[in-house]
């Protein structure tokens, strides 16, 4: 059970980033406070987490530093894809750009260097949470790939329905601003979850999922002390 709450921990660190951005713009706060009082504090806590677990949980160590490194580097597919559709027409802005202006609190002043660099750094720390999350979550393990591209899916999907893509003004799915939208970001996050599945594979040699086991462990044990009993 202790494990088990170790890694709803880790998950729940992992989670802060992707959050605060649709939390913002739904109107819970400005994102320049939850960076502060939500993003930053929740990095320090994971880090200091991973490093605490490293000689005891090695394996959940591993799953944390290598689903990070993986979801960082998977993010670069992503971009690929998604600047192309912006290229096109496709997309209505620059995300990453538009999300360091509202970091730094500079929607009224517009975009800097300093805005652009903190927008692409959360942009990819959104992507090494995510592979946090599926290192550390998935139930299938790091054998897979096609469970990363399902994965990469339902990221874009739930990114189409939430209060970031409303916000924009393209409605749900981004349909009233192009057909070519919802395509973009569908294909966008696939590719970000099938590089984060060969990703994964190569790294981790197939280990097993972290969270299966400890599941697996605590079913054991009920079984064991109900036998006994």
């Amino acid at each position: 059970m202790k494990r088990v709450l170790l890694i709803g921990i880790i998950l729940a660190l992992a989670a802060v980033g992707p959050n605060i951005f649709p939390a913002a713009q739904a109107g819970y706060s400005n994102l320049a406070t939850l960076a502060k009082y939500a993003l930053l504090p929740s990095i320090i806590a994971l880090v200091a987490t991973a490093l605490a677990i490293r000689t005891r949980q090695p394996n959940l160590y591993r799953a944390i530093v290598l689903g990070g490194i993986a979801g960082a580097v998977a993010t670069v597919p992503l971009e690929i894809v998604r600047l192309t559709g912006f290229h096109f027409g496709y997309m209505p802005g620059n995300l990453p750009r538009l999300m360091g202006v509202l970091l730094l609190n500079r929607f009224m002043l517009g975009p800097s260097i300093a805005s652009d660099v903190a927008g692409w750094s959360y942009h990819f720390w959104n992507g090494a949470s995510f592979g946090i999350i599926y290192a550390v979550a998935v139930l299938f393990g790091t054998r897979r790939r096609w469970v990363g591209v399902l994965y990469g899916i339902a990221i874009g999907i739930g990114f189409m329905v939430s209060p970031v893509v409303t916000s924009l003004g393209v409605g749900r799915f981004g349909l009233q601003f192009s057909y070519g939208f919802p395509v973009t970001v569908l294909f966008a996050h696939a590719a970000f979850g099938l590089a984060l599945a060969w990703l994964a594979k190569r790294w981790a040699h197939r280990e097993p999922s972290p969270a299966f086991l400890a599941i697996l462990s605590c079913v054991q044990l009920q079984k064991a002390r109900g036998s006994l009993s």
